[in-house]
């Protein structure tokens, strides 16, 4: 689990890979300063310990307390810098920033025409990678020299560079209106929620439309595009319209594939897509697209094109194994899938660092789905107490409601009825607290608290009530969502025909394979 109390120079230091390492340590001793010997010997006590721990640090003897800090501070920028100088060529921001550092010393030392040379070549170079932003700094930079000095470079410059500031300009307004568009939606989910009401989906959609309605959709360029599908997924997602949210992730997707280069270029967008894209397919339970779109994500991730970096690991280790997951719970085969649990937790403990407790917690939910529907209710409800027991998830109540909800269920399976009724107890107070409290969630309690109370000749007849009227809320646009955390309908079809949840599951998949 990521701790981000870690001292930064020490998770940095932990971040490195083994060339990485040699790399500083080969550049370090190219560095011939009074602190040289006492930075280098930092790195090595830092690199060497499990934990950062102080003491252990002065307990060497030549770094005193008073120089630690600033120490620490220098040993950060080196590290920094030695990676900086270590950055593979085929990466083409840094190749435009280094051009541009380039044109910068050409100009320092007034030769102006060779640093105007390199800034057109760069800047075609950011116009074909979509670099919009840098391309607008280069011509900026372009405009200075021209307006200082006398080039004579090419008749009509100044009209030539104004159109292309004015282009870009335009262009970089848009994505950062669409982009701030998408990231005040997001902000509204985080603060909020889904909607819940008539009134709430009003004021979401008139809030979107009235961002975007000055926008020619047909002008956009590819990052224009992104952000434009990236904020319309955002408010699809907001007011449950699934449909929306499939619309536009697949756009957001194909728009890469349609762009290759763009792909490599910008992996971490690419990657978030396709998890965004797959989550729609799920919530439609678009079995066949997700298998394909899954396998396809797969293989462009192995592709030696694929950038790697431990941000990218990590995000492809979370999209990919959160899906498969995903794609067993969908298909209802939950035997199939034990197999990754191992792989899961393990590679948790390599990606710890860079992933947060949200996300940890989920794959410990799904597990814990994995583990209720082979039957496997004690190992379920160990991976729920993970989340009920976690004081940290005040961002995200409806998954710890959830949690509590599913650990209900699993005792009850297990005929535990002393801890059923402590936990329906906690439960229900903890859901009164809750500021969003959905139908379902208030049914299921309610249901749960009665179980007890009927007859045994009766409970079957309770639960085809229970059924009913949870197929009614199912059809409701504001509850549909929460049976996609909690299969309830199944499960209780499960008990009314004395069958295995994981066989109802598999049957409607079937039937709902397109």
């Amino acid at each position: 689990m990521a701790n981000h109390q870690k001292d930064f120079l020490f998770v940095l230091i932990k971040s490195l890979s083994k060339s990485e390492k040699r790399q500083f340590k080969i550049f370090a001793s190219r560095l011939e300063t009074s602190s040289n010997t006492k930075f280098i010997e930092l790195f090595n006590i830092l690199d060497k310990s499990e934990t950062y721990d102080e003491k252990l640090i002065l307990k060497s003897g030549s770094i005193k307390k008073v120089q630690l800090s600033n120490l620490k501070s220098y040993l950060y920028k080196q590290i920094l810098v030695s990676i900086r100088l270590n950055i593979p060529s085929q990466n083409i921001r840094y190749q435009l920033r280094e051009q541009i550092d380039f044109a910068v010393i050409l100009y320092n030392k007034g030769l102006y025409r060779q640093s105007l040379k390199i800034l057109d070549k760069t800047k075609q170079q950011a116009l074909e990678n979509d670099e919009k932003y840098m391309a607008y700094e280069i011509v900026e930079f372009e405009k200075l020299i021209e307006s200082q000095y006398i080039t004579r470079s090419i008749q009509g410059r100044a009209d030539e560079l104004v159109i292309q500031a004015k282009e870009l300009n335009y262009r970089n307004t848009i994505s950062s209106k669409l982009s701030n568009l998408s990231l005040q939606l997001y902000g509204i989910m985080l603060k909020t929620g889904y909607v819940k009401s008539d009134e709430e989906y009003k004021y979401i959609d008139d809030y979107f439309n009235r961002h975007i309605a000055k926008l020619d959709e047909s002008k956009f360029g590819f990052r224009e595009k992104y952000w434009f599908y990236n904020a319309n997924l955002w408010r699809s997602f907001l007011v449950q319209d699934f449909l929306a949210s499939y619309k536009f992730a697949y756009k957001w997707v194909q728009l890469f594939y349609d762009n290759p280069n763009m792909i490599y270029l910008n992996p971490v967008f690419f990657l978030k897509g396709n998890h965004y894209f797959l989550e729609s397919l799920y919530m439609l339970k678009y079995t066949s697209n997700f298998k394909k779109y899954l396998t396809l994500l797969e293989e462009t991730i192995a592709d030696p094109r694929f950038p790697v970096n431990d941000n990218i690991a990590s995000l492809s280790f979370l999209y990919v194994y959160n899906n498969k997951l995903n794609l067993h719970i969908l298909e209802g085969t939950f035997d199939e899938s034990e197999y990754l649990i191992p792989e899961i937790l393990e590679k948790l403990k390599i990606h710890s660092e860079h992933l947060d407790e949200h996300h940890e917690m989920l794959f410990f939910y799904k597990i814990a789905s994995i583990y209720f529907g082979n039957e496997k209710y004690n190992e379920c409800i160990n991976y729920l107490d993970k989340i009920i027991n976690n004081k940290n998830l005040s961002m995200r109540e409806d998954l710890m409601c959830f949690a509590r909800l599913l650990s209900l269920i699993a005792h009850y399976e297990l005929g535990k009825d002393y801890y059923l009724e402590n936990h329906l107890k906690s439960t229900y107070k903890f859901l009164i607290k809750m500021n969003d409290l959905h139908e379902v969630q208030k049914e299921i309690i309610k249901f749960l608290r009665n179980l007890n109370n009927f007859y045994p000749a009766d409970i079957k007849k309770e639960f085809k009530k229970m059924h009913a009227r949870f197929v009614e809320l199912e059809k409701n646009t504001y509850e549909k969502r929460a049976f996609l955390y909690l299969d309830i309908i199944s499960w209780l079809e499960s008990k009314i025909e004395n069958r295995k949840i994981a066989d109802i599951i598999k049957e409607k998949a079937k039937l709902n394979s397109r």
